[in-house]
């Protein structure tokens, strides 16, 4: 006896009981003698969520029924394997429908058969079988009896997710239409008096109902006469007593249980209102006071019960509204921060375990599907589906969601929902709560089918589900592109023909019918990809519009799409990732200079997907990159092709990140007002990163062209020094690279090779950045060395030393302000930089003679280099208060007090002129219009390089031109002229400025 104990202890606790001594007494009893040792019925345990709770649940079953039903039940059980497999797998996954077979044993009929092509046994008989029944507690135990059956085929997988929650949809439909003619039958005198219709809300609406919750619905009555003159207020109160008792039917708890509440508060007033309306009260409530989530939840509406043709009425009559909902103004904002709402209401100490509303919860995945139906759905009535999961398969299909998003979402739901189901079946109330304590989770995992290590599976796998279902949400809930469409009217968000050539005169394209064949060509077409564009032409179109050339945005757009448009990552880019559509239209739309450059390497518009790609990188990574480029290429020609591929990708890098910053996007990192001062630095440090790096590589290329790859070692140390805006971090767009070249010789005997060496490697490397190509020209401008254009290209160091010491002007000096080693032997870079410090921050100060020739040189550049014609008051660089007065100011107390006041040791203009300020050289009010008008300027050269493709230091002529360098500097279309007048009026303070400490200090 004690081993046959052991025996079975054993066996019991391998099939996953886990409390095999109880288990072991109730096999043991004479109900279910004739099956203890049926391994068959062991193994059918030990496959259900909670097998103690399955055979707790047989023996009170066995126990209730008398002994002919019990030999029935107990012969079926241990023969027929699906009978089998129901029964046992309800009563170890709910406790709940275990209490109602014990007391209503004789339903484990229900259980027995069903017609498995039939797409809801049991609810046709369900509601036949109630024809004319005034108990509710019949209604009750008929539910009970068909939920089993609905319940069996869940736990025993002959029945998804879809079609379980959309049989229960059903049932409570059922239910519902018991109801009303049960509060029919009691209350006669009412229901003659009034048509009433009951309408499906929420899960139920959208045939997507849980096992246990809320029903929600609106009713809608009418009087019974259709005559003239006919009365509402009775027919409204009939039709709320009617409407109150079939409440009351499905929400009273009696002997029998409850079914569920009924819950009106999605009625117009919530609970405020009146629980009934007329379908006119209906209509003028959504007309004039409904707000956005009101239409968000008509999504789900369908008649379920009572007058089906007033149903149908109130259906047409609302839909439209439904659909137009979008076009409100703060739509898709409103709809994000109810959802925003709905978490933080979530108490703190359950938001880590609320399955529905928390976090990568249920919600998460609802509420991004119903927006997107909600804004793509006004034109695309392929998108109009009530039930989730239908309704993102019809995105995916056209092209809203990727296909591969849609999956995981698809996936993450079905096991969230799949969970809820779990945890409600086990009690059957209402929760979304994940349990806390152990045998919960056990029995919850093991439902899901992890039959080892159950708990932690189930917690793995929720937390990976959740957190995908999250970063989902944040991706297409909150992209841009919703909220653009959304503002678009429901004529424009698709693109008839008419429409659109309408729409592109309107919006200011200066050649329709060019921009008709580019719309054709993109859009035309049954594919994946044209369907997708055609999302989102009618909203780029838009943003094209919003610049100075709509023409040309649209135009290069087209030029990008057939470059990359078989590309699978491109229009997913454009659509799903925050505001790359937006980004790639500012782009586009805002001149010459980034578009020609996207155009040579398209791929770069994969930059414009997220915020980190636009950040500059260091210098020190591109030089890396750069001189690994040029190790890798076969001969020169190579090396410099590579050079130049980094520096057109890092350009654009650079150039996409400032019209980002400048035009904003709708993204919540750009909402805030333009830093002019901050995009102009960064500018200037990303462009001197980039130069540094292809000076670098196009230095190694050219010594490896001279020595062979290192066949012969180049004799000498070789370093460029940048001078001018390259040695001040300040370069534009359109800058020259200002260089000295300097080489120190291995041993000083050699020197007549070394020179040959450094001269040929200089002049090789000059050659390389002068090969002609279409990507903007790195030009090396070497004139400020010794002797100008008539001294040597290449000097040593004591070269270098002998002529400054014997030779140089005051103007040399004051042109090393700014010289700073960029490439080559860094050692050499700094001893010239050691060398010359003493020249540019000359001990004591400038002597007035100094001063006085400074002043001369000045007025003298003033008078004869700027172009005939030109107009001083727009010449950013040499005009009145532009870059050279400021500049020159800087210098001269630099030159005055450097020596003394180390802080204004700095080659940078704006970090030299805080320094000043810092030192009390230059009084705040002065250091402020200075520093403004030098920012201003600098953005006007820069602004004219982005829109013309080539540099230039005054304002444009061509009128499109002009005016998209008004936009690039925050000015409205048809404002150039204020934006003349604030440049003349901002530069001429900074003239007063500088002639008082300039030309009178």
């Amino acid at each position: 006896m004690q081993g046959r104990r052991s025996s079975t202890f054993s066996r019991l606790l391998r099939h996953g009981f886990t409390d095999p001594a109880t288990a072991e007494r109730l096999l043991d009893d004479d109900v279910l003698s004739t099956v203890r040792t049926d391994p068959v019925l062991l193994e059918a345990l030990g496959a259900t969520a909670d097998p103690d709770q399955a055979l707790l649940g047989l023996v009170r079953l066995t126990e209730a029924l008398d002994e002919p039903e019990r030999r029935v039940l107990l012969d079926t059980v241990t023969t027929a394997k699906p009978l089998r497999d129901r029964l046992l797998g309800v009563l170890g996954a709910s406790e709940a429908l275990g209490d109602h077979l014990a007391r209503h044993p004789a339903d484990w009929h229900a259980l027995v058969t069903y017609e498995a092509a039939d797409l809801h046994p049991g609810i046709a008989e369900f509601e036949r079988g109630l024809a004319g029944a005034e108990d509710p507690d019949a209604l009750r135990a008929a539910y009970r009896r068909c939920l089993l059956g609905i319940a069996a085929r869940d736990v025993c997988g002959t029945s998804d997710l879809v079609r379980t929650a959309a049989e229960l949809a059903d049932l409570a439909t059922a239910t519902l239409r018991v109801a009303l003619a049960i509060a029919s039958a009691e209350q006669p005198g009412d229901a003659a008096a009034c048509r009433l219709a009951v309408i499906g809300m929420g899960k139920c609406g959208g045939h997507e109902l849980n096992y246990v919750s809320d029903v929600d619905v609106i009713f809608v009555a009418e009087p019974v006469e259709s005559a003239a003159g006919a009365e509402e207020n009775p027919a409204l109160q009939a039709a709320t007593r009617l409407a109150a008792r079939m409440m009351r039917v499905c929400s009273d708890t009696t002997a029998e249980g409850t079914i569920w509440p009924v819950d009106a508060n999605l009625r117009p007033e919530g609970k405020n209102g009146p629980l009934v309306r007329t379908l006119s009260s209906h209509l003028a409530y959504y007309k004039r006071w409904a707000k956005t989530w009101e239409f968000q939840a008509l999504l789900k509406a369908r008649p379920m019960a009572g007058d089906a043709a007033l149903g149908q009425e109130y259906m047409a009559a609302i839909h439209p509204m439904v659909w137009q909902a979008a076009e409100r103004d703060h739509f898709v904002t409103d709809v994000q921060q109810m959802r925003r709402r709905v978490v933080d209401n979530i108490p703190a100490a359950q938001v880590d375990r609320e399955l529905k509303l928390g976090p990568g919860g249920l919600r998460d995945v609802e509420f991004a599907v119903q927006l997107l139906q909600l804004v793509h759905g006004r034109s695309d009535l392929s998108l109009r589906s009530p039930t989730t999961l239908t309704a993102l398969g019809q995105l995916a299909a056209g092209g809203y969601v990727g296909r591969a998003d849609a999956s995981s979402l698809d996936d993450a739901y079905r096991f969230l929902r799949l969970m809820e189901h779990r945890i409600q079946l086990q009690k059957m109330r209402r929760t979304h709560l994940v349990p806390e304590d152990e045998a919960s989770l056990r029995r919850l995992g093991r439902g899901l089918g992890y039959r080892s290590e159950p708990v932690a599976t189930l917690n793995r796998e929720w937390k990976r589900h959740a957190m995908e279902v999250r970063r989902l949400h944040e991706k297409l809930f909150y992209r841009p592109l919703l909220d653009a469409v959304a503002q678009l009217g429901a004529e424009e968000s698709r693109l008839s023909t008419d429409a659109a050539r309408e729409r592109l005169q309107a919006l200011g394209y200066a050649d329709p019918a060019a921009a008709m064949r580019h719309l054709e060509a993109l859009a035309n077409g049954v594919t994946r990809k044209a369907a997708i564009q055609r999302t989102l032409l009618p909203v780029l179109l838009g943003w094209f519009a919003d610049s100075a050339d709509p023409d040309a945005g649209l135009l290069g757009f087209r030029k990008v799409s057939d470059a990359l448009g078989k590309t699978p990552w491109y229009l997913r880019l454009l659509r799903d990732e925050g505001a790359a559509a937006q980004r790639l239209a500012r782009v586009l739309s805002s001149g010459r200079l980034a578009p020609d450059l996207l155009m040579r390497a398209p791929e770069a518009v994969a930059m414009l997907g997220s915020n980190d790609a636009l950040v500059p990188r260091e210098p020190s990574a591109l030089e890396q990159e750069v001189l690994a480029a040029v190790g890798r290429a076969a001969d020169a020609e190579q090396a410099i092709a590579a050079v130049r591929g980094v520096r057109r990708r890092e350009l654009f890098r650079t150039a996409a990140a400032d019209l980002v910053d400048t035009y904003g996007d709708d993204t919540e990192e750009h909402q805030e007002a333009v830093d002019a001062a901050a995009i102009v630095d960064r500018v200037g440090s990303a462009v001197y990163g980039l130069t540094s790096a292809t000076l670098a590589g196009a230095l190694r290329a050219a010594v490896n062209a001279v020595t062979g790859n290192d066949a012969q070692p180049l004799p000498t140390r070789f370093a460029i020094i940048g001078m001018g805006r390259l040695g001040g971090r300040e370069l534009g767009y359109g800058s020259d690279a200002d260089v000295l070249f300097v080489h120190e010789p291995y041993d000083p005997a050699d020197g007549g090779e070394a020179a040959r060496a450094a001269l040929a490697v200089a002049d090789e490397l000059r050659r390389l950045l002068q090969i002609p190509t279409a990507d903007p020209p790195l030009l090396i401008d070497s004139d400020l060395r010794p002797e100008g254009k008539s001294g040597p290209l290449v000097r040593t160091l004591a070269s270098y030393r002998a002529y400054y010491d014997r030779w140089s002007l005051v103007w040399e000096s004051q042109a090393l302000l700014r010289a700073t080693q960029v490439a080559g032997d860094p050692g050499l870079g700094e001893r010239f930089i050691a060398m010359i410090d003493p020249l540019r921050y000359p001990e004591g100060g400038l002597s007035e003679e100094a001063v006085r020739e400074i002043r001369r040189l000045k007025a003298r550049m003033e008078s004869e280099r700027v172009p005939r014609g030109a107009d001083r008051t727009l010449h950013a660089k040499l005009g009145r208060g532009g870059l050279s007065d400021i500049e020159w100011t800087v210098q001269l107390l630099q030159m005055q007090h450097g020596a003394r006041l180390p802080s204004l040791r700095s080659t940078g203009t704006r970090r030299a002129l805080a320094a000043a300020h810092a030192e009390g050289l230059i009084a705040t009010e002065d250091m402020r219009v200075l520093d403004d008008a030098w920012v201003l300027a600098t953005r006007v050269r820069n602004a004219v390089m982005l829109v013309r493709g080539r540099p230039g230091d005054t304002f444009p002529g061509d009128g499109k031109e002009l005016a998209a360098v008004g936009r690039y500097l925050g000015y409205p279309p048809g404002h150039v002229g204020d934006m003349l007048e604030d440049y003349r009026r901002r530069t001429r303070r900074a003239r007063a400025v500088v002639e008082r400490l300039f030309y009178d200090g």
